[in-house]
């Protein structure tokens, strides 16, 4: 089931660069979960996700996140393009990652050698990251992920609408992500203590 939260008013960033950065750019596909965050549909018959629903999920998920202790935050990315900012997030958030194929029974199974026990994970694609999504659901616990315009959200608690398949896209969510994090937990107390810049989080 969805988590529940309310829209703010206040913004992350400047909404210019969440569209320069092409996080608003989905498919030309929409699954019946998604349509709530799609904001139009473009004349080429592209899906415009709205972008005021990724900022306000974005700052719902640094406060569920940071609830947790740091490396029992999983997050993974099979997809190329989320790896580089898989691996900056977990280094700036302490949180485990996991790039490329998530072996079965990674969350699952106590007798295989790579097994952990996270309590929150952070998936880049339900599609692509389908192994650990099946497995957080069965292990119960919640699971943070970036949709796109085609994806199915089952088992996903919260749905953070975004393209995450561009590059640039991608580097964002996760730059804001571990910025949120940090200030959720004090670690940070405005966006200029934040030292990381968005290029570090994006696949070359």
């Amino acid at each position: 089931m969805e988590i529940e939260l309310t829209e703010g008013a206040d913004v992350l960033i400047d909404m210019d660069q969440y569209l320069s950065s092409g996080v608003h750019i989905g498919t030309r596909q929409k699954t019946g979960a998604m349509v709530p965050y799609i904001y139009r549909v473009r004349p080429d018959g592209l899906y415009v996700l709205d972008v005021r629903k990724t900022d306000d999920r974005i700052r719902f998920a640094g406060r569920l996140l940071s609830k947790y202790e740091p490396e029992r935050v999983l997050a993974v990315s099979a997809r190329q393009y989320g790896q580089r900012p898989v691996q900056k997030f977990g280094e700036v958030a302490r949180a485990t990652v996991i790039i490329g194929r998530v072996i079965p029974g990674t969350l699952t199974n106590p007798s295989y050698k790579g097994y952990i026990e996270p309590s929150a994970l952070v998936i880049t694609d339900p599609l692509a990251d389908e192994q650990p999504l099946r497995e957080a659901a069965e292990v119960g616990i919640p699971v943070i992920g970036l949709c796109d315009t085609d994806n199915e959200t089952a088992d996903v608690d919260l749905v953070i609408p975004t393209n995450n398949k561009g590059r640039k896209a991608l580097a964002l969510v996760y730059w804001l992500l571990a910025r949120q994090v940090l200030r959720e937990r004090g670690e940070i107390s405005s966006d200029q203590d934040f030292k990381f810049s968005i290029d570090e989080f994006e696949t070359k």
